[in-house]
């Protein structure tokens, strides 16, 4: 299976992207889905996250409070530290599964996480959608209605756009239309389709 891994920060369109090349027929495997799947209720997991965070980490339902728990991580390097130990082998195993269950000439693995959490050993091909931080600040403060110090947070956090831009093969500099984003992919889509198949006849 070839595998494009898909990444960017926060406000880059990576959502936007992907969607076009499920549009065209590829499977998709969202990394921040996976990592939903295994804290659901009555995971470990769930429960090892709950006793060590305590019960104010947990909806009246029973489901994982996720802007809480943001909180906590932001203001405590070390909390950060405890749950990725945690949850990221638990992710990769899920990823993992949802890759070999697809179906499509190549899979596109889409992580805001795909440099930091070593997703990117998953891959075959690295495709960054790029864009300058004080327009990731603007996009994301004006869809998530987020204050703009912790978007701020939230960037820091993640591998800085140099770092992504070093690993990537494919970039896409999504600072124009949705027009000109999905008349990239489709350009790129060609290309993966030629990848997958020289793959595929060389295993």
């Amino acid at each position: 299976m070839f595998v494009v891994g898909v990444t960017g920060g926060i406000g880059s369109g990576k959502t936007a992207a992907t969607n076009c090349f499920q549009a065209l027929g590829i499977d998709i495997v969202d990394a921040d889905l996976a990592s939903r799947v295994v804290v659901e209720p009555g995971t470990e997991a769930l429960r090892r996250i709950a006793e060590h965070f305590g019960p104010q980490i947990l909806q009246a339902d029973g489901k994982l409070d996720r802007a809480a728990l943001r909180k906590i991580i932001f203001q405590e390097p070390t909390a950060k530290q405890w749950l990725e130990q945690l949850l990221h082998p638990l992710i990769g195993r899920e990823i993992h599964r949802q890759l070999q269950s697809a179906a499509s000439p190549y899979v596109i693995l889409v992580s805001p996480l795909l440099v930091e959490a070593s997703q990117n050993l998953f891959c075959n091909r690295i495709l960054v959608v790029d864009v300058p931080e004080d327009l990731q600040l603007q996009r994301t403060v004006t869809r998530d209605h987020n204050e703009p110090e912790q978007v701020r947070r939230i960037i820091a956090s993640q591998a800085s756009r140099n770092q992504r831009l070093e690993q990537a093969d494919d970039i896409i500099e999504n600072t124009g239309s949705f027009e000109q984003l999905s008349a990239k992919v489709e350009q790129l889509h060609e290309h993966y389709l030629q990848l997958a198949a020289a793959h595929d006849a060389a295993v």
